[in-house]
């Protein structure tokens, strides 16, 4: 292959995301999964990373390219729009292209022809495990992958800003108290298909950070009301009797064991409550996904104790552990969540901030304190 590599970052991530592409497969393998996409090695790896990075910072009639690329030749694309002649992968041919496939859920599809890679056309659907590169915004690239015979978010590898690299840490989901959100975003729940509960939260992250609005979206058990204690009352927009449209939907896809059918309407459930925690408060949810109120403010319950202290982790490579004081983790919408988790501690806290970055609040009994997990790196 001889594309040079300009772009550094490129080549210090391409080992690290080939072995990972590698292990997954063999597991994949040996778990008897088909449709595998092929494994990206280190020099295809480097070659798109550099072409697409480079694509990232141009302009096109003064938009910057949004783009999806995913590795597969077009025989394992089904009904893929496909070029009369193929076009080399080049920062140039990426910026043409960019206005026609800059729609969710389009990739660019990268193969070879001899040995140089080019673009051949264009896929909705792509293999299992399928290595794709997503454009977020000016020099910001996100390598990730596809789940097996599943929906929903694809799993983040690394993420690329400028010279700054990211590598997800798949050891956190090992953790004795990692929640089962993040060890669901990280790719490692026993199902990470549809039917997968766990997954509704990780929709309604994502949508929670596209509206950029910031927020905060609490999850407490359900049939129960001690979560009330620490929230001021009245509520300025209490749900009664609470609205269940999402609970139903969850309920009827795992009944007729049929995703596909009801993606639709899950999604515009998880759309409609996540658009809830853009009003000032928190919006609150059982962990059946009924929909509480929202707007809520939060309080220490009488004779309750202040957050003084909280653990910090970020699941990616060289992220150790820290503990802080709540106030440096954010502002007073991260400290009010962090005090509602420490009040309630059979509770989750999610909280968007609007410069994108996205925490979850959970109690660790491990560290018998407040774990804020920064996972904004996971849900780009």
């Amino acid at each position: 292959m001889s594309h040079k590599i300009t772009y550094q970052a490129a080549r210090a991530v391409a080992n690290t995301i080939e072995e990972h592409f590698a292990q997954h497969m063999a597991a994949a393998s040996k778990h008897g999964k088909k449709n595998l996409a092929p494994i990206p090695h280190a020099p295809t790896i480097e070659a798109i990373i550099d072409a697409t990075f480079w694509a990232s910072l141009r302009r096109e009639e003064g938009h910057f390219p949004k783009i999806s690329l995913a590795f597969l030749p077009p025989e394992q694309a089904s009904q893929p729009l496909i070029f009369e002649q193929r076009l080399s992968l080049t920062p140039t041919t990426l910026t043409k292209l960019a206005p026609a496939v800059e729609r969710p859920g389009i990739h660019l599809g990268v193969w070879f022809e001899g040995e140089n890679l080019h673009v051949w056309g264009a896929t909705r659907t792509i293999p299992n495990l399928c290595f794709v590169l997503e454009v977020v915004e000016p020099g910001l690239l996100v390598i990730k992958h596809s789940h097996i015979d599943g929906f929903g978010k694809f799993t983040n590898v690394a993420v690329l800003k400028g010279d700054q690299v990211k590598i997800i840490n798949e050891d956190t989901a090992n953790l004795p108290d990692c929640p089962a959100l993040v060890s669901s975003l990280l790719g490692f729940t026993t199902s990470n298909s549809w039917h997968d509960s766990v997954n509704v939260l990780v929709q309604l992250a994502v949508s929670m950070r596209a509206h950029s609005r910031g927020g905060t979206l609490l999850v407490v058990p359900a049939n129960s009301t001690n979560w009330r204690n620490s929230i001021i009352h009245p509520i300025p927009y209490a749900i009664a009797p609470a609205f269940s449209t999402l609970k139903d939907i969850v309920e009827q896809m795992i009944k007729e064991n049929n995703g596909g059918i009801w993606q639709r309407d899950l999604n515009r459930a998880v759309e409609s409550i996540a658009g809830l925690t853009a009003v000032d408060g928190a919006t609150i949810i059982s962990d059946q996904y009924e929909l509480l109120a929202f707007g809520a403010k939060i309080r220490r319950p009488t004779g309750g104790s202040p957050v003084e202290q909280i653990v910090v982790t970020e699941p990616i490579m060289g992220g150790g552990a820290v503990i802080v004081p709540p106030t440096q983790e954010g502002g007073t919408r991260h400290l009010s969540a962090a005090q509602f988790v420490h009040d309630q501690r059979d509770a989750l806290a999610l909280v968007a901030s609007q410069d994108g970055k996205f925490t979850i609040f959970g109690w660790s009994p491990c560290e018998f304190m407040v774990h804020a997990h920064r996972v904004d790196a996971l849900l780009l």
